[in-house]
């Protein structure tokens, strides 16, 4: 008999977590909220049907660790299944302006096609229209002090 996995397994070891479903992608998003990212570290591969994402994410599974003050981890966000990307006060390829992601969630279309929604500061957004959920999240360094040293706060 197998055991689930349990919080504290995975203290230290990078991030691969996959998402099929609406309830996986919460996991990601948590994990994902307050990352952020350079405008031009985003690609789209159409033919592929691929989105990556290269974002600096908190650790989000480390808030409440040992460490003196916050950690941020380079991770990629893929999203597979891609059939059209729009976005809204997204400025393309500019290495200059710095995204902050909120969230993420899907809506659902005509089973399994959906679209996926990346929320970011500032009445940003980004839709990608899947023809299914199939949503990967690893970290691709090793963890780094916050710049800042702080963890973000929101009003409520």
């Amino acid at each position: 008999m197998s055991e689930d996995a349990r919080y504290e397994d995975g203290a230290e070891a990078p991030l691969n977590l996959g998402a099929l479903d609406e309830e996986d992608l919460k996991v990601i998003a948590a994990l994902t909220q307050d990352a952020v990212f350079p405008a031009s570290e985003m690609r789209w591969h159409r033919n592929g049907a691929r989105f990556a994402l290269l974002l600096n994410r908190l650790r989000w599974e480390d808030a409440n660790g040992a460490r003196q003050a916050p950690e941020r981890v380079q991770s990629v966000l893929m999203v597979n299944n891609v059939q059209r990307v729009s976005s809204q006060a997204v400025p393309k390829g500019d290495a200059d302006t710095i995204l902050s992601l909120l969230d993420l969630s899907f809506a659902p279309g005509d089973a399994p096609s959906g679209d996926l929604l990346l929320t970011l500061a500032g009445d940003g957004a980004i839709r990608l229209s899947v023809e299914a959920l199939e949503v990967t999240l690893k970290d691709v360094t090793r963890p780094y002090l916050a710049p800042s040293r702080k963890l973000p706060r929101h009003p409520d």
